[in-house]
C-alpha cells in the first residue's frame, strides 16, 4: 500500500499541555502503523499557531485529523476525509484516528461556506456536525482566550500582597506605591476577564463581527453584576445574532461585503446585544450572586464536601470539560475577593502529576523506563501547576487509575479547605507559594494527597506485575 499522507490540528483551552501532548502521540502512533504514514501535526496553543498547514499539504492529504477543543478554523478542509473528536481521544487512541484515514471510514467535511477560504464574517461552523460538541468548542474558544488575562493579572495582584495585603490602599499606612502599580494592572488584567470571554464565544460562532459584539455584551454582563455566567450568555447570544444577521443580509451585493462588515453588523450586533442583555441582567445577576454565595457557604459549612468535588472534578479528566469547570469557577471566585476557594483547585490540579510521580519514587521497578523518565519529570511539572503531565499513566488503564488520582486530589483539596489556605494566584503552582496565605498548610495538604495516592498507584502497579519488576 502506498504512503498515507494525513494532516491533523490539535488544540487545547489552556495551549500549555493536551496540544502539544496529542500532537507528539499522533507522530509516535503514525510510526508504529503496520501502513507507512505520513503525519504533519499542526499545534494551536498558547504562542500561536505552530508547524502550520499550508494549502498544499491539505490538498495533497488523504485525511485530516481535528483533535482540538477549540476553533481551529477548519473551513479550510472542506472537501477531505476529516476525524473531528476532542483533543483527549488523540491522547488515548491515536491508532484508532490514524486508522479510521487509512480505512476511509472518516466522513467527508462540508464548510458551509461551500470551501472557499472563510472570511472575516464567514460562520465558522459547518456541515452536520454535532451541537453539542460545536458549543462546548465555541465556550472553550472563550475559556483559552480567558486564560491568559486571569493568570496574568491575578499573579500581578499576588505579587502586590508581598508589600502587605493593604499595600495597595493609599489611604493605609501600610501604602506602597509599586504594590499599588501592580495591584492596578493586574486588576485591570482581571476586569476583562468575562467581555474576553465573551468576545471569543462569540468569534467562534460569528468570527469578527461576532467578537465586537461579544465584547460589549459581556461589558454589560460585567457592569449589571451578571458576571461570569451573563458573559457566556453573552458570548453566544452576540455569536448567534450575527449568524443570523448574516443570513439577513447573504443577498446584499458582494460589492458591499465590506460595508457589511465594518458598518451593518458592528451597529446592528451592538444594538441588539444591548437589548439582549438589558432583558437578562437582572435576573442572571441574581442567579449569579445566588450561584457564589451558594459555593462560599459550602466552602465553610462542608469543606469536606467540597474538598471531595474540587478533587474529583480536577483530576477526572485532568485539563478537560470538568477540570476546565472547576478551575473557571476558581478564577471567577477569585476575581471576586475569594481566595480560599482556589486554594482547593489549585491543590487538587498539582495532585495528580506529584501522584505518579511518587509513585514511580517509591515503586520504579514496577514501571517502564519511559514510565520512570515520565514520571520524575512530573514533579515539575505538578509544581508548577501543570496537571496533564498525569495523562499518559492514566490513558493505559483510566477505570483504575483516574479513581485513585481523583481520591488523592480530593484529599489534598479537603485538607486545604480545612487548613483555611489562601491562594491568592489562580496558576504558578509552588511558584506562588510567597503570596500563600498559609503556605507550609497548603504543602502538607499536597503531599499528603499526593504521596497517599502515590502509593496505592505504586501497590497497584505492583500487583499487575506480580514479583517480577518491568525490564526496561
Amino acid at each position: 500500500m502506498a504512503k498515507v499522507k494525513i494532516v491533523a490540528a490539535t488544540g487545547c483551552p489552556t495551549g500549555i499541555a493536551h496540544t502539544f501532548m496529542a500532537a507528539a502521540a499522533l507522530k509516535k502512533a503514525a510510526q508504529e502503523m503496520d501502513v507507512e504514514v505520513d503525519i504533519k501535526v499542526e499545534t494551536h496553543g498558547q504562542v500561536g499557531i505552530e508547524n502550520a498547514l499550508t494549502a498544499s499539504e491539505i490538498e495533497e492529504a488523504d485525511g485530516v485529523i481535528v483533535a482540538a477543543d477549540k476553533d481551529v478554523n477548519a473551513e479550510r478542509f472542506h472537501g477531505k476525509r476529516v476525524v473531528d473528536v476532542p483533543v483527549t481521544k488523540a491522547l488515548r487512541h491515536p491508532e484508532d484516528l490514524i486508522q479510521q484515514i487509512i480505512d476511509q471510514k472518516a466522513p467527508i467535511y462540508k464548510a458551509k461556506d461551500g470551501g472557499e477560504r472563510a472570511s472575516s464574517d464567514d460562520v465558522s461552523t459547518g456541515g452536520k456536525g454535532n451541537i453539542g460538541r460545536s458549543i462546548y468548542k465555541s465556550l472553550m474558544n472563550g475559556v483559552s482566550h480567558m486564560l491568559p488575562f486571569v493568570v496574568g493579572g491575578g499573579v500581578l495582584i499576588a505579587i502586590s500582597f508581598l508589600f502587605g495585603i493593604y499595600s495597595a490602599d493609599p489611604d493605609h499606612e501600610s501604602y506602597n506605591a509599586f504594590a499599588g502599580f501592580l495591584n492596578t494592572i493586574g486588576g485591570l488584567s482581571f476586569s476583562v476577564m468575562v467581555p474576553i470571554l465573551a468576545a471569543y464565544i462569540a468569534e467562534a460562532i460569528g468570527k469578527r463581527s461576532g467578537m465586537v459584539a461579544g465584547f460589549i455584551g459581556g461589558l454589560l454582563a460585567v457592569e449589571s453584576g451578571a458576571g461570569f455566567l451573563g458573559g457566556i450568555i453573552a458570548g453566544f447570544a452576540a455569536g448567534y445574532l450575527i449568524v443570523l444577521l448574516q443570513y439577513l443580509f447573504k443577498k446584499l451585493p458582494k460589492a458591499l461585503d465590506g460595508l457589511k462588515t465594518i458598518f451593518i453588523f458592528p451597529v446592528l450586533g451592538i444594538f441588539l446585544i444591548g437589548g439582549v442583555m438589558y432583558m437578562l441582567m437582572s435576573p442572571v445577576a441574581a442567579l449569579n450572586e445566588g450561584m457564589m454565595t451558594f459555593l462560599s457557604s459550602v466552602q465553610t459549612s462542608s469543606p469536606l464536601l467540597l474538598g471531595l468535588i474540587v478533587g474529583a472534578m480536577c483530576a477526572f479528566d485532568m485539563g478537560g470539560p470538568v477540570n476546565k469547570a472547576a478551575y473557571v469557577t476558581g478564577t471567577v471566585l477569585l476575581s471576586q475577593g475569594n481566595l480560599y476557594f482556589m486554594a482547593g483547585v489549585s491543590a487538587a490540579c498539582i495532585a495528580p502529576p506529584l501522584i505518579t510521580a511518587f509513585a514511580v519514587l517509591f515503586y520504579g521497578k514496577y514501571f517502564t523506563k519511559e514510565e520512570r523518565n515520565s514520571g520524575m519529570v512530573n514533579f515539575v511539572l505538578g509544581s508548577t501547576h501543570i496537571t496533564e503531565g498525569a495523562i499518559p499513566f492514566a490513558a493505559k488503564n483510566p477505570i483504575v487509575v483516574l479513581p485513585i488520582l481523583m481520591f488523592g486530589s480530593s484529599i489534598a483539596a479537603i485538607m486545604t479547605y480545612y487548613f483555611g489556605v489562601q491562594v491568592p494566584a489562580p496558576h504558578g503552582g509552588f511558584l506562588v507559594l510567597p503570596v500563600v496565605t498559609g503556605a507550609i498548610k497548603w504543602l502538607i495538604a499536597i503531599f499528603t494527597g499526593s504521596i497517599i495516592g502515590g502509593l496505592i498507584f505504586g501497590l497497584y502497579r505492583k500487583k499487575i506485575a506480580g514479583s517480577e519488576p518491568i525490564k526496561g
